[in-house]
């Protein structure tokens, strides 16, 4: 299915801009802005831990894209929406929030590698009356082949900052922003992951920073078959971030295309409820 946009923004490998999208002045944090809707996670029911990154610009700014295609999110009628990275869950339980009206024909579904944020996104969904299931795993490792062209809608704040290379992986809260040489080395690893989980329709939303060359991301997805448009960017005291869509191009040819699983419930791939319990 073609983007839902219907704008002169979408590209296909092009970074194509919004200039009205761009917001300066953001605090740091940011956390005074981020209560202004009741569509999305409320900041004092979202739990923290010291290991765990906290919503940030980078955190709203996505879910800010999310609600400016909330219209068209609804008519996509999702069956599975998913997160990668879900660090204190405000971003997967937003989106929860916002499709709530799907009722039960939305399934949502989060992972991390750090076993704290699996811990405070529950947490966090619990607080807000809705429910996802939240696996601890490397990206989507173990998810992948079982979910393979079932995921009609990702979302991704990845590790975007610079770092050492050596900081990738590590343990504890760095791992929420370490992304090695220009910030890309978790993205390059992300991106064909997710796109093998993405279904025929899929919808994929990820956070960008400058350094990390957005237009070769789109480049790269557009090689793998996808069409893109910048949905927001928001230029911060310390960074320039981009929330960039990306959705299956139905002219353009890329090989080994995920099969659809057709009818069949994501559900009852999985041989678990859930890798992770909270009372584990």
């Amino acid at each position: 299915m073609a983007d839902g946009a219907g704008d002169g923004a979408a590209a296909t490998g092009k970074l194509a801009e919004l200039p009205s999208g761009t917001e300066k002045g953001l605090p740091r944090r940011g956390k005074a802005s981020s209560g202004r809707t009741l569509n999305t996670a409320q900041i004092p029911l979202v739990a923290s831990h010291p290991d765990v990154y906290e919503p940030c610009d980078d955190s709203f700014a996505l879910v800010d894209a999310l609600l400016s295609d909330k219209a068209q999110l609804l008519t996509l009628q999702p069956r599975l929406c998913m997160e990668v990275g879900s660090g204190s869950g405000y971003v997967i339980t937003s989106l929860a929030i916002m499709l709530r009206q799907l009722g039960s024909g939305a399934q949502y579904l989060a992972t991390d590698i750090n076993q704290h944020a699996a811990e405070t996104t529950q947490a966090t969904l619990e607080a807000h009356g809705v429910h996802a299931d939240v696996i601890v795993t490397d990206i989507v490792s173990g998810l992948d082949k079982r979910l393979a062209g079932m995921v009609d809608v990702a979302v991704v704040n990845p590790p975007y900052v610079p770092t050492p290379v050596e900081e990738v992986g590590c343990k504890g809260i760095a791992s929420s922003w370490a992304g090695g040489l220009n910030g890309r080395q978790v993205i390059d690893r992300i991106l064909p992951a997710v796109r093998e989980m993405l279904s025929e329709r899929g919808w994929l939303y990820m956070v960008a920073l400058e350094d990390n060359d957005p237009s070769d991301i789109c480049h790269l997805m557009s090689e793998m078959g996808y069409a893109s448009r910048v949905v927001l960017k928001r230029c911060t005291e310390e960074e320039s971030l981009y929330v960039l869509k990306f959705w299956r191009d139905p002219h353009a040819v890329s090989s080994a295309s995920p099969k659809s699983s057709g009818s069949e419930s994501w559900f009852s791939q999985l041989p678990f409820k859930s890798l992770w319990h909270k009372n584990s």
